[in-house]
């Protein structure tokens, strides 16, 4: 015969599964740590490579046939910056200064080979989470 479960024998099954529970998140959250520093490591280390011109001609042809004169060239996470988008958020003149990894990299690009051509070069914040700064964005115009 079956007996019944008592209250102590559920609270410990309310316990277990609230243990269970928190491991789960702890466990997606460290995996989520780890994604966001490898993501990090990569767009530290990453380069441009030698077939960026014809990547740009071809971007800015496309978008010059559509009608535009801009186009996104790259799009990061704001906690990139030396400054969390601070000054890319507040349009302050140096904002360039606040760019690290790849998109320091795309910006000493732009400005050895393309400013000299008479390309311009903006940034903006693309969203705000929670009332924070997002996604930088930065756009490529002509």
């Amino acid at each position: 015969m079956t007996s019944l479960l008592s209250p102590a024998d559920l609270n410990k099954i309310v316990q277990d599964a609230a243990v269970a529970q928190e491991a789960a998140a702890a466990r997606k959250d460290a995996q989520a740590e780890k994604l966001a520093a490898d993501l990090k490591r990569a767009f530290e280390t990453r380069q441009i490579g030698p077939e960026a011109a014809e990547k740009i001609n071809a971007a800015v042809r496309v978008a010059a046939e559509q009608g535009l004169r801009e186009v996104q060239v790259l799009r990061f996470p704001s906690a990139f910056c030396n400054d969390k988008g601070r000054s890319i958020n507040n349009a302050e003149p140096e904002w360039p200064s606040s760019l690290e990894g790849f998109a320091k990299t795309a910006f000493e690009y732009y400005d050895t080979e393309l400013r000299p051509l008479g390309f311009k070069m903006r940034a903006i914040i693309l969203d705000f989470p929670n009332g924070y700064p997002g996604d930088v964005g930065l756009f490529l115009a002509w």
